[in-house]
């Protein structure tokens, strides 16, 4: 005779997620829940509602890699649970570490002998590289101005408008002046003559981007080097570089060899790189490399032994994953020189796929450069019915995440649409992107024009006696902005 018992709430054990009291029950959101729930349960509830989230394959938006091999997602499971700053007790992790930024250095051509060092460090992000190398250029900058008994309490940074936020993130928090090149029309990168100009003897360095944000260009570190050199030797300054290349450093020396934009120029100190972009690793993990030992103050680099021998650290933060070392290690071995080289001519030319698939729309001017990036950003030719934001809206109705924006100063008249090209956007999607368009294109000329109608309300505001082009427009992306901002409060989104 088989002995059975009815199920009770206290049982841990859930035949089926969907047949248990777990599925009507509202669950905790912001204070902890009094008691436990079954496993299968958390991990069912947990992974329907991430299904709202975004595809990120689809995510175009970004540059952060989305796609490795299953090898290397294994490698990154069977290392989750180390923590990196234990550099005594995973000694070969470390290692691992040393190796990457040995090869990184070498591919920007650092001065390096066969077997001296290179001088870098592995970093949460970009962000945090950069933060560490403001920090150098300002402490080198500083004990420069005390051994000459000058002041030192000014300091300001050279960048263009264009700069990612992490830099104006450097200059509030480390007490640095921000001095920033305006773009312009048709002109979307830092003016290496207005940079030049601008440098002072307060400058702790110039910031150049390989690879804007905005439209993938490279900014021309070359030029910037044959202007500083030539300043300062009329002044005696020896106002440094730093090269920002979070998205192009992993794509240059493959494609672009022939380009002077590092350690190959005299002025260029530190280099700073995303390996979660094209250096086709999962968020996580950047990079920063100096020139030589002597561009890293010593009295930057702590030393601890509470986890068991000396170890030196030069970090915002203390504990971290191992993973993402693991998996760039993994990536710089397995493809090596030829297999990033063919993965970023696949980005290119699937690039030039998506870009004259726009084209041919004959709706679109191209901003994006043809050098860069692999990435093409595009503006409306007419503005007059319809605007960025509703072509990029209507685009998540098939899956698309693809971002619009606007221009910094003195371009924010211009706004944009951005498709980022990464290792897993294939031609065939390149294409169905370019035929998804060409359907919104098609509603939206079927469509009244909102713009229109909110040019005509109160909230927009009349349009009174004869006004340019650009103050209609941006009266237009205002207007839009706030018609956007009012749906997602009526949809519940935050």
């Amino acid at each position: 005779m088989v002995l059975s018992r009815a199920a009770t709430d206290s049982d841990e054990n859930v035949c089926s997620t969907f047949g248990s009291r777990y599925v009507r029950t509202s669950l905790p959101k912001y204070e902890i829940g009094e008691s436990s729930i079954p496993k299968e349960a958390a991990y069912q509830i947990i992974k329907d509602e991430l299904m709202l989230d975004g595809n990120p394959r689809l995510n175009l938006a970004s540059f952060v890699t989305t796609w490795m091999e299953p090898e290397c997602d294994k490698l990154i499971m069977e290392s989750i649970n180390k923590n990196y700053v234990d550099m005594d007790e995973y000694p070969v992790t470390t290692e691992l570490q040393n190796r990457c930024v040995n090869m990184i250095a070498r591919l920007f051509n650092a001065p390096l002998g066969e077997t001296e060092t290179a001088m870098g460090v592995g970093t949460v992000g970009s962000s945090e590289a950069i933060m560490l190398a403001g920090l150098a250029f300002k402490r080198n900058w500083q004990n420069k101005r005390k051994a000459e008994g000058k002041p030192y309490d000014k300091p300001n940074i050279v960048t263009g408008a264009n700069v990612q936020v992490c830099w104006e993130k450097f200059a509030r928090y480390f007490e640095v002046e921000l001095k920033e090149v305006k773009l312009s029309e048709g002109y979307y990168v830092m003016d290496p003559d207005k940079a030049a100009e601008m440098v002072d003897e307060n400058t702790i360095c110039v910031a150049a981007i390989l690879g804007s944000t905005l439209n993938g260009e490279f900014e021309d570190v070359k030029r910037l080097n044959d202007l500083l050199v030539k300043k300062n030797e009329e002044t005696g300054w020896n106002t440094p570089i730093h090269v920002d290349a979070a998205s192009g450093g992993f794509i240059a020396p493959f494609i672009y060899p022939e380009l002077e934009w590092d350690f190959r120029l005299p002025l260029v100190k530190s280099i700073n790189v995303s390996g979660h972009k094209y250096g086709l690793v999962y968020a996580g993990i950047g990079w920063v490399v100096w020139r030589t030992q002597k561009d890293l103050p010593d009295e930057l680099i702590f030393h601890i032994n509470y986890l068991g021998a000396d170890q030196p650290t030069f970090t915002l933060n203390f504990s971290k994953g191992s993973s993402q070392i693991i998996a760039q290690y993994y990536q710089l071995i397995r493809l090596g020189f030829e297999g990033y080289k063919n993965v970023m001519e696949n980005c290119r030319e699937n690039m030039v796929v998506l870009r004259e698939g726009i084209e041919k729309t004959e709706r679109f001017n191209i901003v994006s450069k043809e050098v860069g990036v692999p990435l093409v950003a595009f503006s409306l030719k007419d503005h007059s019915f319809h605007n960025e934001f509703e072509i990029s809206e209507m685009l998540r109705r098939f899956g698309w995440i693809v971002p619009a924006y606007t221009m910094p100063a003195d371009a924010q008249h211009i706004t944009v649409l951005r498709v980022v090209i990464r290792e897993d956007f294939s031609r065939t999607l390149a294409e169905r992107l370019v035929a998804d368009i060409v359907k919104v294109l098609h509603e939206l000329d079927t469509l009244p024009s909102k713009i229109s109608r909110k040019m005509g309300s109160e909230d927009f505001g009349n349009v009174k006696g004869k006004k340019v082009e650009r103050d209609i427009l941006m009266e237009v992306i205002v207007g839009w902005r706030k018609f956007v901002k009012e749906r997602k409060k009526m949809n519940g989104v935050c």
